[in-house]
């Protein structure tokens, strides 16, 4: 009886393994290298994979299709111009065929590492360290393109470049600094000088606006003036077109008698005065005549 519970237990872990061995999940994010009798057979998955047991069929390996990142430590470069340059940066990539990346490589992640570092080394030696320092993403985009032409072959594609650091030469650095602080200088002594220009042109074009009301304030005054003075004239003469002789000579006694009370001793007499002698006479001689009547 104890030998029989033996046997059945040995047999349920057999079958255990057996179907451990021939039934596969394989989740969404990965892939199975399958082979039968050492060749490659086959990518299989995701969701339950049927394999026959081993050695018939064997899976070689698991890879994740999932994006992954490589960090690239600082590494001195020399650029165009002689400039030693520290960098480090960051690789997203990840596998688009599971095949290529187990057959063609042995370790795709240490091999695009080590790459990575002669294609810097390449890149920034064609470019002045202005530029480096400059174009960042231009360095980026050109490492991008030529780790991908070359990881393309083991069934990786590089998918974004990140430079996380820069770290010129410390004389470079101080350059910089002092650069930057000058630049900062002029830029406050450009806009004082702006602010100056505008205040002054508000200044100036306040006056002229003054200046011209003003002036046009004068010139409406003038007119006013000028209208009143011609309406003067126009009513004086208006109403000296409606005076007699006898009028007129009345207003000449009138001037006469303020001359009379003036306390002056000399008078000129304007000769247009001795044309009164006619109506002045007429005008007693018709006074003594209605007397005698």
């Amino acid at each position: 009886m104890n030998l029989t519970l033996v046997t059945v237990g040995i047999l349920i872990v057999i079958l255990i393994l057996a179907f451990r061995a021939i039934i596969h999940i394989v989740p969404e994010y990965q892939r199975l290298i399958v082979f039968r009798l050492g060749s490659f057979e086959k990518t299989a998955g995701p969701g339950i994979v049927l394999l026959l047991p081993p050695p018939i069929q064997s899976v070689a390996q698991t890879v994740d299709l999932r994006e992954f990142v490589v960090e690239i430590p600082q590494q001195t470069c020399i650029t165009k111009d002689n400039a030693p340059i520290s960098i480090d940066f960051l690789i997203y990539q990840k596998v688009v065929e599971p095949k290529d990346s187990f057959l063609n490589i042995q370790n795709f992640r240490q091999a695009i590492q080590g790459i990575a570092t002669t294609t810097l080394r390449a890149v920034v030696g064609n470019i002045p360290l202005d530029d480096v320092l400059a174009k960042r993403e231009q360095i980026n985009e050109e490492l991008r393109v030529k780790l991908d032409d070359i990881t393309h072959r083991w069934g990786v594609k590089v998918t974004n470049v990140e430079i996380k650091e820069l770290t010129p030469p410390r004389d470079v650095q101080e350059a910089m600094n002092r650069q930057l602080t000058a630049e900062r200088t002029r830029r406050a002594s450009v806009t004082e000088a702006e602010g100056k220009k505008a205040s002054a042109i508000l200044v100036a074009d306040g006056a002229k606006q003054a200046a011209i009301l003003e002036a046009e304030g004068a010139r409406q005054a003038a007119i006013l003036r000028a209208e009143g003075f011609a309406l003067a004239l126009s009513t004086i003469n208006a109403q000296a077109q409606n005076a007699d002789a006898r009028t007129m000579t009345l207003q000449y006694f009138n001037t006469l008698n303020q001359l009379g009370s003036s306390p002056a001793t000399k008078f000129i007499i304007p000769t247009e005065f001795t044309s009164l002698a006619g109506p002045l006479g007429g005008l007693l001689a018709a006074r003594g005549d209605g007397e005698k009547k």
